[in-house]
């Protein structure tokens, strides 16, 4: 799971145009931990992961790989 989350959270973020710095002061966590997520084994808790979704206008699904959509 967490591999389709890594390699989505970061196309999103990109395709997004925010910074990690700006997603980051959107979901309340550090540009650190953002970084984290698509880069180690780290997820974000559920609160933070629904904020990500949000912020990038993504699904749930999406992120978790259930869903090409």
């Amino acid at each position: 799971m967490y591999l389709y989350f890594k390699k989505r959270l970061k196309e999103e973020i990109k395709n997004s145009g925010l910074t990690t710095v700006q997603l980051a002061e959107t979901v309340g966590v550090s540009p650190e931990m953002i970084t984290q997520y698509y880069t180690t084994k780290k997820l974000p808790a559920l609160d933070t992961f629904e904020k990500l979704c949000r912020a990038l206008d993504v699904s749930a699904d999406y992120l978790l790989g259930l869903n090409d959509n």
